[in-house]
């Protein structure tokens, strides 16, 4: 069998386990038709467009007997990773959903519903985003085509099988490159300064001053070992000391965590003007530099010492100001016990956890680290970026 009579096999294979789509007024018993369709790459998400000649409901789904799918094929050897299939919304919503279906050398799995946003410009388009990891896939380049179906026995169409009539858009599957997102920013909103997270989801952020230092390393190791994120506020003349030439403010990012501004020598700046603009624009040059791109939005005083001036200047900068709601006082050196202790007993919902991988002897804090870590964790507690937990933007290119 051809590797194209095979493909177009486990094509016609999907179809029949794949979801279905309401037909059109006046089209009859003849697939939807494809004017345009596209697979791109938006940052960190795959971004799937498509528009028929007429307009469709995804909302009717059985009653017809359709499917609006997107093919997946692997770029090695032509063969059929999966398909991404449009259904209606859960019961009780208004928006579409999508569904994929894997497909391995055993033949199609079960259908499951991947995270994903749909929006529609109008009744004759659709468009989706949704990460690669959601359908299996790396940010490696695959080949793609739009299939649309309907299955009944008395369906006319372009090509026909043993499920009922189809017809693919393109005519062949098309290449859609993709590569590693790389993080560029982050957008500020929401209130000039934030203290703690929303207090209904239980999440928790734990952040990092007066580095990077001699211990930031083994911080990220318990980091990465637990699979945590954190939040990092740095000291902008240590950067190109202690940074390991951006190699550990790179890591950070790699890892998911999040870079802070924390001033050029952690200079008390809250009295604003223009000092404070230099101390936070050198600071943040070091760390784009450091990173290769990346431009910060978090700010944090040293010490905590703002006042409205500072914060307004922050914001005018591009910054959020970040404080905190749960102290350890880890840089007093009270004990680990003291820490874990103070740090578990105060953690709550949306809470924002100061603590210290810099300045100093942070041997203390970094014992009490994988401690918290499973004493939240038990607790139900989820760790997530301060950018994470105020629901700011990522920029990637």
């Amino acid at each position: 069998m051809s590797r194209s009579v095979t493909r177009v096999a486990l094509m016609l294979g999907l179809l029949a386990v794949g979801s279905q789509i309401a037909r059109a007024n006046g089209i009859g018993e003849q697939p939807l038709a494809v004017r345009a369709a596209s697979l791109s790459q938006n940052g960190q998400e795959l971004v799937w467009s498509v528009q028929l000649a007429h307009p469709f409901s995804p909302a009717a789904l059985s009653r017809h007997h359709r499917s609006l799918c997107l093919l997946i094929e692997r770029v090695a050897n032509a063969s059929v990773a999966g398909q991404v299939c449009v259904v209606g919304p859960r019961r009780g919503a208004s928006q579409p959903r999508l569904e994929y279906t894997a497909v391995t050398a055993s033949g199609p799995g079960h259908p499951a519903i991947i995270a994903a946003t749909v929006t529609r410009a109008n009744t004759s388009e659709l468009s989706t985003s949704f990460l690669p990891s959601g359908i299996g896939r790396r940010y490696s380049s695959i080949r793609w085509q739009v299939v649309s179906s309907v299955s009944t026995q008395t369906c006319t169409g372009p090509f026909r099988g043993r499920v009922g009539c189809y017809t693919t858009f393109p005519g062949k599957p098309a290449l859609a490159r993709l590569h590693i997102p790389r993080l560029v920013g982050c957008v500020p909103s929401g209130p000039d300064v934030a203290s703690h997270g929303p207090t209904n989801v239980r999440e928790v952020a734990l952040t990092f001053d007066d580095g990077p230092w001699y211990d930031t390393p083994q911080f990220l190791s318990v980091l990465e070992r637990e699979h945590v994120v954190a939040t990092f506020f740095e000291i902008g003349e240590q950067i190109s000391t202690y940074g390991q030439g951006g190699a550990i403010e790179r890591r950070m990012l790699a890892d998911g965590d999040m870079i802070g501004d924390h001033t050029w020598s952690h200079a008390n700046v809250s009295g604003g003007g223009s000092f404070a603009a230099g101390q936070i624009s050198q600071t943040a040059a070091a760390i784009r530099k450091a990173t290769g791109g990346f431009e910060p939005c978090l700010f944090r005083a040293p010490g905590g010492a703002v006042s409205p001036s500072l914060i307004t200047l922050a914001r005018s900068m591009g910054f959020t100001t970040i404080q905190w709601d749960v102290d350890p006082r880890d840089w007093a050196r009270p004990g680990t016990s003291a820490i874990y202790g103070n740090v578990v007993a105060n953690a709550h919902s949306g809470a924002i956890v100061l603590q210290h991988d810099g300045g100093g002897d942070r041997s203390q804090t970094l014992a009490a680290l994988p401690q918290e870590i499973h004493a939240l964790r038990a607790a139900g507690y989820q760790f997530v970026t301060v950018t994470e937990m105020l629901g700011q933007r990522l920029i990637y290119k």
